[in-house]
């Protein structure tokens, strides 16, 4: 007898929609059948009226634990996630206090949170100017990539010049590591950055002056020459604008092995609402033209932007504060979209452009489960894979309002988007961890080796 039948499903999968029933068995999807084929089951759960997506993969999120839990924590954070479809998330290694730059760290991390989370998780390994010597041994404990800085970090992380990137990337490749890159050039920003403050111009418009196109766009250049002279693998973590993304699409065609993320709210949100809302908005790369907002999306839709992540980089409103004597450049930057990211996704991609629902499932299940090294056991309603999926109800309205935000501090630059399509129930190994009831008793999340 199978543990769960999902029947009348509208299985959302990456190369189309299929109506068939799941069968779900030892946490398991089992088998695929015709909707007038039920085997008896232990449970039945009808799926009329909903889609059903793989669960959602978030491979950029910063829960901040340990070191920065005033932020966000994983009890926080990956509640939210599951409320917002998501099942696995890939935890960045900085804004932890240590960053996770050992494989001691590394396992120090896990036993903290792995109580704690309610979807299944996995950890980036830091990419920092100290730890060289610590890379493979990060690799064998469980790192799924390695996340470098080409401009200032702050405090304990520290960049990596181009010299020492190249280095790393021709280690990396004898393991078949991947490292991925925040990419904006680090002259540019920090000398850019000084003499504004220095002048005393530190407002919104001068941010968005320092984090030019053109910083990103010199880094992304920088380190595909270096991917092209190595051969190593690289992601570029949130490409902002529509002329990086032109770049990457020519390393792909090129043949470099480079793959890459953007975000929704490079997406949905613009340099105008920046610079009328100001901190709450301030993320790096900042938000760009509606221009470019709309021209990002074609990269969306020909490939070349593989995976949509939220980059859920959160913090306590108070930090948000632009009154300083640095101004909007002391502000944290960072943004609160784990929980929102599908439904806003749907809404964008769905309905506004008709783009297909199999394109939600490549950006958000297939594409990053084949990137981090998840592709088997994640990313697909497929025989063998773990049965993790949502309920996505397509007709059902919503508004983004903070009493519904499950962060720690709830509060996000997407309050008040509205939109249509909102996941209503997620299952993690066809067990129920957020539905209409609420969530499930306590944390069941799954280090993912």
């Amino acid at each position: 007898m199978l543990d769960l039948l999902v029947k009348n499903a509208r299985c959302i999968r990456s190369d189309g929609i299929r109506e068939e029933n799941i069968a779900i068995e030892n946490g398991r999807i089992a088998a695929l059948l015709p909707c007038d084929e039920k085997p008896a089951a232990e449970s039945v759960l009808d799926a009329s009226g909903y889609c059903v997506l793989p669960g959602n993969i978030d491979a950029h999120t910063h829960f901040n634990e340990p070191g920065y839990t005033w932020r966000e924590d994983f009890s926080h954070g990956s509640r939210a996630a599951a409320k917002g479809g998501v099942t696995t998330v890939v935890d960045m290694p900085m804004n932890n206090k240590p960053p996770v730059s050992t494989a001691k760290r590394f396992m120090n991390k896990k036993a903290l949170v792995e109580h704690e989370s309610y979807t299944d998780f996995a950890f980036w390994g830091a990419l920092i100017r100290t730890n060289r010597d610590d890379l493979q041994a990060l690799h064998e404990a469980g790192a799924k990539a390695f996340k470098c800085f080409m401009c200032e970090a702050g405090g304990d992380y520290t960049d990596l010049n181009l010299s020492e990137i190249e280095d790393r990337l021709q280690l990396l490749k004898t393991f078949h590591g991947l490292a991925g890159f925040h990419c904006e050039d680090y002259a540019m920003l920090k000398d850019g950055a000084a003499a504004k403050i220095a002048s005393g111009l530190t407002s919104r418009q001068d941010y968005l002056d320092v984090h030019s196109v053109a910083a990103e766009k010199k880094a992304v250049r920088d380190l595909l020459n270096i991917a092209r002279r190595t051969g190593g693998r690289v992601h570029i973590c949130h490409v902002s604008h529509p002329d990086v993304a032109e770049l990457i699409r020519k390393a792909k065609k090129e043949g470099l092995a480079v793959t890459a993320e953007t975000c929704m709210h490079y997406l949905l949100l613009t340099d105008e609402d920046f610079l009328k809302k100001g901190g709450v908005l301030k993320c790096s790369p900042p938000l760009r033209s509606p221009q470019a907002a709309e021209k990002l999306f074609d990269y969306v839709l020909d490939g070349t932007i593989d995976t949509i992540c939220s980059d859920h980089s959160p913090c306590d409103l108070a930090e948000k504060n632009e009154d300083g004597p640095r101004g909007i450049f002391g502000a944290w930057g960072g943004l609160s979209g784990v929980q929102t990211t599908l439904q806003t996704c749907w809404d964008y991609m769905v309905n506004r452009h008709h783009a297909s629902p199999a394109l939600v499932t490549r950006l958000f299940a297939e594409h990053p489960a084949k990137i981090f090294g998840l592709w088997g056991r994640k990313g697909a309603l497929l025989p063998g894979f773990d049965a993790d999926f949502v309920l996505l109800d397509p007709n059902r309205e919503w508004e983004i309002r903070e009493a519904d935000l499950l962060y720690k501090h709830p509060f996000s630059a997407f309050c008040g988007q509205k939109g249509r399509g909102l996941p209503v129930a997620t299952y993690l190994r066809g067990k129920r961890i957020y539905g209409s009831e609420g969530f499930c008793e306590k944390a069941s999340g799954h280090f993912l080796a």
